[in-house]
């Protein structure tokens, strides 16, 4: 398998739900080139999958905050991850990412700006997350800047 791709955020959360959002749109494809996993705010309890599968790339999104304007969207380079706050879910996401690549040789994380962690997700984010599933679906993710 060419991608994996692992969606983390909670629907309940405002713009934390650009992980489900994602993968919701990406299961609507029928591409064999990927593999979606939606694991809400527990990404950790799919680690015995993701090593199952053993994708030549893991693809990991989730809402950051970056200080930019709602919407944008980041690969988070791993030096800048531990720094940042990530998300709103049990461990941090560079103790995570620090496990799986004793397992996986390319993990790239891919950050949204949220607006609002409450409420519905907003316009920008949600405008923002169709842009990042046809990113994936077309495998461009090198249109998609650096943080």
């Amino acid at each position: 398998m060419e991608y994996l791709i692992l969606c983390i955020g909670n629907r309940d959360s405002g713009d934390d739900a650009v992980g489900p959002y994602v993968a919701d749109k990406l299961k609507e494809s029928s591409s064999q080139d990927f593999f979606v996993l939606d694991c809400g705010i527990i990404p950790e309890n799919y680690t015995s999958v993701l090593k199952r599968h053993d994708p030549k790339n893991l693809v990991i999104i989730d809402s950051v905050e970056m200080g930019l304007n709602p919407g944008e969207i980041r690969i988070v380079p791993k030096e800048k991850i531990g720094v940042m706050h990530i998300s709103t879910h049990g461990i941090p996401i560079s103790v995570f990412i620090n496990y799986l690549e004793q397992y996986l040789k390319n993990i790239i994380f891919i950050g949204v700006q949220p607006k609002a962690l409450t409420g519905a997700m907003s316009k920008q984010v949600r405008k923002s997350c169709e842009e990042l599933v046809n990113f994936l679906k077309n495998k461009n993710l090198d249109k998609i800047k650096m943080l």
